[in-house]
C-alpha cells in the first residue's frame, strides 16, 4: 500500500511503531522494520552513549529504514540529534515540538523530522518551520494525551496542514488503517499494539495485565506527573491518586535521584531540563518535579516487571486486544485486513 508516508520514509507499509521509552529497544524496532513498518527507537530513557550502540544494533539487525524518537526539550537534544546524523537514521520523531533551528539542521542532514502533536494549533506551529509530516495522536492513546477523540482531532489537522499526517490513539487492526486513511491520513501509528506482540521485550507479567484488561480498566490520571497520563488502572495507581500531594512531591523527588544515577545526568542538567519542560509547557514546578515519575515508574513496569511498583501507559486499545503475535504476523494481518475492507467498501459502492 502506497501513501505519502511510505513514500517519504520509504517502508513498505504506513504503519508505524512509536518510540516508547524503556519498551521501544532494538529488538522490537529491528522486528517492526524487518515486517515493513516504521520502527521507532524510544531514546528519551537512554544516555546518548546508549542512544548510540541501539542504534547501531537496529542496524546490524536490519537494512529497513527506522527512526529515533527525541525530547525536544532536552539539554542534550542537539547531541542526539547529531548521533542520529552521524549514524545515518532515516527518520527523527519527537514528543514536543523542536525548535526552527533543530529541524533544519536536521534536514540539512537528510533526515526526515516527524513531530507529535495533540492539537491543531501545534501541528500547523511544527509545518510552518518545515517538519516533513506530523503525528496527530487523538485521547484514545497510551502515554500523555489530551481530551479530544481522534476522530474529531485528525481530519482537523489533516485540513489545516499541506504535509503528511500520521494519525495514533486507537489503531491496532486493518479497519482502523483504512478509516484513517479516509479522513486523509497517510498512515497510523501504534504504540500498544506494538508493545503487545512476542518481539516486544516487556515482561511477561506486564503483558498478561494488559491482555486482562477491559476497556474500563484504562484510566486517566494526573497523579503520576502532575499531567494527564492514560494507563492500566491498577491498586497502585488508586493508590496514586490516594496519596496527598506532600507525599507525591517526597516521591518525585526520590525518583529524580534514582534517574539522574541511572541516566548519568548530573543535577545541573535536570535543572536545565526542567526549566525548558515549565517554559515550554507552562507547568508549575510542582508539576516540573513531579515529572521526574515518570520514567521510573515505567521502568518498575516495563524493564523490571513490578506490576505492583510501576505504571502501565496504555492506549484504549489495550482493552480490545488479545494476542501476541510477532511483529511480522501483526504487520501482515493488519495489511491483509485493510485490503479486505476496501474489496468490501468497493462491492458496497459498485
Amino acid at each position: 500500500m502506497r501513501t505519502a508516508l511510505t513514500d517519504l520514509v520509504g517502508v513498505r507499509h504506513p504503519l508505524v511503531q512509536t518510540g516508547m521509552g524503556w519498551v521501544a529497544g532494538p529488538r522490537l524496532v529491528s522486528a517492526a522494520a524487518e515486517a515493513g513498518a516504521l520502527g521507532v527507537l524510544g531514546s528519551a530513557t537512554m544516555t546518548p552513549g546508549q542512544l548510540r550502540a541501539a542504534v547501531r544494533e537496529v542496524k546490524s539487525r536490519t537494512d529497513r529504514p527506522f527512526g529515533v524518537n527525541l525530547r525536544a526539550d532536552a539539554g542534550d537534544a542537539a547531541e542526539r540529534a547529531a548521533i542520529i546524523v552521524a549514524e545515518g537514521v532515516r527518520v527523527a520523531s519527537f514528543a514536543l515540538a523542536p525548535s526552527r533551528e533543530l529541524i533544519a539542521r536536521l534536514k540539512d542532514a537528510g533526515v526526515v523530522v516527524v513531530p507529535s502533536v495533540g492539537a491543531r494549533r501545534h501541528a500547523e506551529k511544527v509545518a510552518a518551520w518545515g517538519a516533513d509530516a506530523v503525528l496527530v495522536q487523538g485521547g484514545e492513546g497510551g502515554g500523555h494525551t489530551g481530551q479530544v477523540a481522534t476522530s474529531v482531532l485528525l481530519p482537523q489537522v489533516v485540513d489545516a496542514v499541506g504535509i503528511p499526517v500520521v494519525a495514533a490513539g486507537g489503531f491496532h487492526d486493518g479497519r482502523g488503517l483504512v478509516a484513517a486513511l479516509a479522513y486523509g491520513a497517510a498512515g497510523v501509528a501504534m504504540g500498544t499494539r506494538f508493545l503487545l506482540t512476542s518481539d516486544s521485550t516487556v515482561p511477561a507479567a506486564v503483558k498478561a495485565a494488559y491482555l486482562a484488561a477491559s476497556v474500563r480498566d484504562i484510566t486517566v490520571t494526573d497523579r503520576v506527573d502532575g499531567l494527564p497520563h492514560r494507563m492500566l488502572r491498577t491498586p497502585f495507581v488508586t493508590g496514586l491518586e490516594r496519596a496527598g500531594r506532600a507525599g507525591a512531591l517526597v516521591r518525585a523527588l526520590r525518583h529524580a535521584a534514582s534517574f539522574r544515577k541511572l541516566s548519568g545526568m548530573g543535577w545541573p542538567r535536570l535543572l536545565r531540563d526542567g526549566l525548558a519542560m515549565r517554559q515550554g509547557g507552562e507547568m508549575t514546578w510542582a508539576q516540573v518535579l513531579m515529572a521526574a515519575n515518570t520514567p521510573m515508574l515505567l521502568k518498575a513496569a516495563m524493564v523490571d516487571g513490578r506490576t505492583d511498583l510501576g505504571v502501565m501507559a496504555a492506549g484504549q486499545v489495550a482493552g480490545v486486544i488479545e494476542d501476541l503475535p510477532s511483529c511480522a504476523e501483526l504487520v501482515a494481518r493488519i495489511m491483509a485486513e485493510a485490503d479486505d475492507v476496501l474489496r468490501d467498501l468497493g462491492r458496497r459502492t459498485a
